[in-house]
């Protein structure tokens, strides 16, 4: 999680290029109990809210950074809800259908916050489309949010999967002498 949480530092990865889809859901579908509902959105809230400190001074709870708070609490609720039939199928689907969620439900909430939008189905498209002048389109953050999300679902699930052939493995037994059957004593010939 402190890796992660790095990773979010701006200039680590491509920009819009992030594993907080894939680890939230891979978190959530594996880890048990309290830990796979608080873990991985405790890792995304602390780190926004440094970043905003640190780095983009921003205030600390801004309405849009609680939305997307929101939304990723649902990838939370969908990991938990897919996880009852565990495979990596659906651990894949899951992270896909989280990530195009994530980016429906934010570029529309930037549609209807950002007043430099038409509150117009013209703009609406433009949120999900093209964006604002001046800043890369909004399909391409589309783009690069499901190519993160899926090489980093591959990466987490592999990783799984090779902690369940190690753990899978038999451990070499001890060689042990054989046992020789007890010698008969004269007294009992």
């Amino acid at each position: 999680m402190l890796v992660f949480a790095a990773s979010r530092w701006p200039g680590m990865l491509p920009q819009n290029f992030s594993a907080a889809h894939a680890l939230l859901f891979c978190a959530a579908f594996w880890l048990p109990g309290w830990m796979g509902w608080v873990l991985p959105l405790a890792t995304i809230i602390v780190a926004d809210i440094l970043l905003n400190i640190f780095h983009y001074n921003m205030p600390v709870m801004m309405p849009e950074l609680v939305v997307n708070w929101m939304i990723l609490g649902l990838f939370v609720v969908l990991a938990k809800w897919m996880a009852r039939h565990r495979s990596y199928g659906r651990v894949f689907l899951g992270t896909l259908i989280g990530a195009l969620l994530f980016y429906l439900v934010s570029n529309t909430v930037s549609w209807l916050v950002n007043p430099a939008y038409a509150k117009t189905i013209a703009g609406w498209i433009q949120a999900l489309t093209v964006g604002l002048p001046g800043f890369p389109p909004t399909w391409v953050f589309g783009l690069k949010s499901l190519l993160g999300t899926g090489l980093f679902t591959g990466l987490f699930a592999g990783a799984m999967k090779w902690s369940e052939a190690l753990d899978a493995e038999p451990e070499p037994e001890d060689e042990e002498e054989p046992e020789t059957p007890p010698e008969s004593s004269p007294e009992a010939a």
